[in-house]
């Protein structure tokens, strides 16, 4: 395909490549330092979000809990805490866009890889390293404030009561299917072939996704969308409340991702039109 470009007053075609499929399993990752660099990011920009955001959740519950008549108004209330998780998430991708792709979240991880963006390497280990980072950021948070963090809950993900199983599902699919059809959107390199006149600043959009997510879903389950933060919050607490549903933090996610990714790919992108036009012209 190509774009006419006004350059100093003529057109220019730019033309545009969808860049080749991440391998399947890449071994030759292993020897480079900039593999070990991305994980190691990863594991960073994890931890701290979990200690920020989470830190913000048990502040907003201590204000409510110590002021006079409980007033929910007191504090950052609902909107701050979805501020903090956008904003962290702006903040995070921003620094670590360049390095490891600033995914900080298996569900985000999951769906590149299904678009094969990532190796299953990368995946895994990109996983692995959210998963601890989300851990010891927590812990840091328990270390600090240790009365606080098992009393107001540890910021843990649980299903509120009055919810069914179900409609927590389902707003962790719906929540995830949002942040991740952003990300695909946002950092779409044919977007910013065509659009090359437009400057684009990938991690705004991908933070206000997570800030309007969590709007909708703080008072269904606490908002999850993020195996990682479910998952690190639910070590460190470790009570059976944040165990019961725990499946539906990463279940949710992971369907919410490959539906983004099926709709962005093939529906979307129409990924699977051009493959078959491909094989047809071979």
């Amino acid at each position: 395909m190509g774009k006419d470009v006004e350059v100093a007053g003529e057109f220019q075609t730019k033309d545009y490549h969808d860049p080749p499929p991440a391998p399947l399993i890449d071994a030759q990752e292993f020897a480079q330092w900039s593999f070990y660099r991305a994980i190691i990011a990863e594991f960073i920009a994890t931890l701290l979000f979990l200690y920020i955001t989470v830190l913000t959740v048990i502040g907003y519950k201590t204000q409510v809990d110590t002021s006079p008549d409980h007033d929910p108004c007191i504090g950052v209330g609902i909107l701050g805490i979805a501020w903090a998780f956008g904003g962290m998430i702006f903040v995070l991708v921003y620094c670590t866009a360049g390095i490891s792709g600033g995914h900080i979240n298996p569900a985000v991880t999951f769906g590149l890889f299904l678009a094969r963006k990532v190796s299953l390497i990368r995946a895994i280990l990109y996983m692995v390293a959210q998963c601890l980072g989300a851990i010891c950021g927590c812990g840091l948070v328990k270390a600090f404030q240790k009365s606080h963090y098992t009393r107001y809950g540890g910021g843990a993900n649980m299903l509120s009561d009055g919810y069914s199983k179900g409609t927590g599902l389902g707003a962790e699919i719906i929540g995830t299917f949002v942040l991740v059809y952003t990300v695909f959107s946002a950092t779409d390199p044919k977007r910013n072939a065509r659009d090359s006149h437009v400057p684009v600043l990938a991690p705004l959009p991908i933070g206000f996704a997570v800030f309007m997510v969590h709007l909708a879903t703080i008072p269904i389950t606490g908002t999850g969308i993020n195996p990682a933060r479910s998952f690190g919050a639910a070590v460190i607490f470790n009570q059976d409340k944040a165990w019961d549903d725990q499946w539906i933090f990463w279940v949710g996610p992971f369907i919410g991702a490959a539906i983004a990714a099926f709709y962005y790919q093939f529906v979307l992108r129409a990924a699977a039109i051009k493959a078959l036009g491909s094989f047809r012209s071979g």
